[in-house]
């Protein structure tokens, strides 16, 4: 069954060993200088007072080409359990019922179960192999861009690892998600008998789960902290209706920040009701008379030092889900309906 499995999946294997070696050999020419300029830049041991102003100089220092591939790699840790779950996943059942070559393979003395939880183990354990060393090499490339821009979290080039973006292409996250779209695309074709059907719905169900997690759920993993801090008049945007709307008065360092609202000082939703002067056309006046009343704005965000504990949160629950989403795939193709 081994040998079965190699000979069906070798194009995917070896093309997936071809794109690491590729891969390993631009990170090999390029990393080197990219961490030689982070180690003389001074960001190592600056002080706190002029360590944005060094991570910026850094940033701004780095090389086109270095630019794109930052960027190139974020896309690509993006797309691997996309391509896993398409290619790899969708088609291993769904192929051999659509050809009707299920009925030879399981009129053998390998039984069903036999013969899928083989072809699952193995090629599970190849998608993340792959996702993983993928994961390893653009991180450890990456990782003196990702360390300054955490110092100075208003240059472009860079993102908080913590936050949305970032969050998804590091730590181990992307492993689990490459160990749950394999499942999920093998789920789907077992239940849909086509292979490009099963594909494209491999795709849509990755993508609703992949919004629906930073969504609703990651924020919620662990409880959030929170920041009490003054509203100042540069920090105010505008007005919705009676709300006031405003950029964070406070930033945590690397942080993820969830939601700001202005609060009164007694703590309740400050409004533009609350002072005549909003009731003019005369914006800046009714900034100025928001300011007078001391509101407040309370800032609901995850701390960059939860990084850790969220990816293995987060890991957890996709790799929990593979494994439910195999084993339904084992009892599916059970059934006497599928012969």
């Amino acid at each position: 069954m081994i040998w079965l499995t190699w000979r069906q999946s070798r194009a995917q294997l070896i093309g997936a060993v071809g794109v690491l070696a590729v891969l390993a050999l631009v990170l090999e020419v390029t990393g080197p200088d990219l961490a030689h300029l982070y180690n003389t830049s001074g960001i190592v041991r600056c002080p706190p007072s002029s360590c944005a102003t060094l991570a910026n100089r850094f940033l701004n220092k780095i090389s086109k080409i270095d630019t794109l591939l930052y960027f190139l790699g974020i896309g690509l840790l993006y797309a691997v359990p996309v391509i896993i779950g398409i290619f790899w996943g969708a088609p291993l059942v769904a192929r051999e019922i659509e050809a009707h070559t299920h009925r030879l393979i399981w009129n053998q003395s390998v039984t069903r179960t036999r013969w899928l939880a083989i072809k699952l183990t193995v090629l599970a354990l190849a998608a993340t192999a792959f996702a993983g060393l993928l994961n390893l090499m653009l991180n450890w490339w990456s990782s003196p861009i990702d360390r300054a821009a955490s110092l100075n979290p208003g240059h472009g080039i860079g993102f908080a690892r913590i936050a949305p973006v970032l969050f998804d292409v590091r730590g181990v996250a992307p492993i689990a998600y490459a160990a749950f779209a394999f499942a999920l695309g093998v789920a789907l074709g077992a239940v849909i008998h086509r292979t490009l059907p099963a594909m494209a719905t491999t795709l849509v169900v990755f993508f609703i789960v992949m919004i629906a997690m930073p969504s609703f759920i990651r924020p919620n993993l662990i409880a959030p902290a929170h920041a009490n801090v003054a509203l100042r008049a540069v920090n105010v945007v505008g007005i919705r209706g009676t709300q006031v709307i405003a950029t964070p008065a406070y930033v945590p360092p690397g942080g993820w920040i969830l939601s700001t609202q202005v609060i009164s000082k007694s703590g309740h939703a400050f409004e533009t009701a609350m002072t005549s002067a909003c009731q003019t056309p005369n914006f800046t006046k009714c900034v100025l008379s928001i300011v007078s009343q001391d509101p407040r704005q309370l800032i609901t965000y995850q701390p960059a030092s939860r990084f850790w504990a969220l990816q293995w949160y987060e890991s957890a629950i996709f790799i929990a889900l593979a494994l439910l989403v195999a084993a339904a795939s084992v009892l599916w193709i059970r059934r006497p309906r599928i012969a």
